[in-house]
């Protein structure tokens, strides 16, 4: 189990600035945590925070009991806690099969390749050698580091905007591929979108708005107070969306 106590991010500068102002949650294993709300509410900043990249200004991170709030990013993998980016990276003259093998060099008697990619929903045969560049899509590279999280076989997996620039088909392929690990792995996967479609893959959605959490709750519960909420911010008529994604006119 994951979990945040009493967690606060600060960025100092000119004008210091408090990004998350004391979190508390926890993330069970062999769950799916969607985390959603507004622009600017502190979502990334709480996936960075989980993996290390910021440190907290105050409060706790606990893996299993163990505080790990002082521990690196270096630290927080070696521990089972792994990040994947919006843009994954590429890298020229690495094979598929080859990254794959690197991300299970911990443990590669006990890691198939060609499961991982069929996981995923690739087909070994067409991708164990294809350069790991700028031929390969958006969506195609987005399941490649899902299936080299997959080869970590971590304790929690962290996702930033998986859907971020990738076409509606290859989408439609991400959210089954989430649903395959859900049922196959022990993972917590902890998801930062704002897509109806990713929410609905969730056990339980998290509303984060102006770095605090606002509500949590079971997926169905939070999606009905979503739908159900039809009142706009202003007086004015409500012309597109719904509560605070609500546009108004005049």
């Amino acid at each position: 189990m994951l979990q945040l106590q009493k967690v606060s991010l600060e960025i100092q500068g000119d004008i210091d600035f408090e990004i998350l102002k004391n979190i508390n949650l926890e993330f069970h294993e062999k769950k799916i945590y969607v985390v959603t709300g507004p622009n600017g509410g502190g979502k990334s900043s709480l996936a960075k925070t989980i993996m290390g990249v910021y440190n907290p200004t105050s409060g706790q991170i606990l893996l299993d009991g163990i505080d790990i709030t002082a521990k690196n990013i270096t630290d927080r993998a070696r521990l089972g806690i792994g990040y994947a980016f919006q843009s994954p990276p590429r890298f020229k003259g690495i094979k598929v099969k080859e990254l794959l093998k690197m991300a299970a060099s911990h443990n590669p008697e006990k890691v198939n390749i060609c499961d991982l990619l069929y996981d995923v929903g690739l087909c070994a045969q067409d991708y164990l050698n294809r350069d790991v560049d700028t031929s390969l899509s958006g969506g195609e590279m987005k399941r490649i580091e899902i299936a080299t999280v997959l080869a970590r076989n971590l304790k929690v997996a962290v996702f930033d905007e998986p859907e971020a620039g990738i076409d509606l088909w290859s989408f439609q392929k991400l959210a089954e591929t989430f649903k395959n690990i859900h049922s196959k792995y022990d993972t917590t996967i902890i998801l930062i979108s704002h897509q109806e479609r990713i929410m609905e893959l969730a056990d339980e959605i998290i509303i984060m708005s102006n770095g605090t959490v606002s509500a949590q709750s079971e997926r169905d519960i939070i999606l009905a107070g979503i739908m159900n909420n039809d009142s706009c911010a202003c007086s004015a008529k409500c012309v597109k969306g719904v509560g605070q994604n609500a546009e108004c006119v005049g």
